[in-house]
């Protein structure tokens, strides 16, 4: 049992940069990031005896954060307390780091307003995964996830330039 908790704490540790981006395409504020980031590993946790090692850690990883941040964005929804999504940035004193949040905050601002598989096409794509990887992940045919992603890459730019960012 120990070596299992073990070896379930190294893995997720290297590759935590999943649940943060999964956690910061789906939700808007810290504080709910957080919560989403912790219930992906709670489920990680719970379905770890299901991985059998026929796909890499990190797809598999991927497939559950995805489902778990779906799930908990329907969940959370329905909450009636939300507030919208702050304009606010905390400035930086270097500005070549200021620019890279600005191209951030305006990149998720518009990912939040994609659908969920939009969402998940997206985040596959920026993590260097094959058209044949994310159609796996996703459920899909490669066909379709090529004609979907292009879409989505189409319809993101355009969501991009309407906030007034420029290219």
């Amino acid at each position: 049992m120990v070596n299992k908790q073990t070896e379930f704490v190294k893995r997720i540790e290297k590759h935590q940069g999943i649940l943060y981006k999964v956690s910061r395409m789906y939700m808007d504020f810290d504080q709910d990031q957080e919560d989403l980031r912790q219930e992906i590993i709670y489920q990680l946790w719970k379905s770890y005896e299901k991985f059998k090692g026929d796909s890499q850690f990190s797809s598999w990883m991927y497939r559950v954060a995805i489902n778990t941040a779906i799930t908990y964005f329907k969940k959370d929804k329905k909450r009636v307390d939300k507030d919208e999504l702050s304009d606010r940035m905390d400035v930086k004193a270097d500005e070549q780091a200021f620019e890279e949040e600005s191209k951030l905050a305006h990149f998720y601002k518009a990912v939040k307003t994609l659908n969920k598989v939009e969402k998940a096409l997206i985040l596959l794509f920026i993590e260097g995964q094959s058209h044949k990887e994310i159609a796996a992940n996703l459920g899909l045919t490669e066909v379709n996830t090529r004609v979907k992603l292009n879409r989505t890459k189409n319809k993101l730019k355009t969501l991009i330039k309407n906030q007034g960012y420029e290219f």
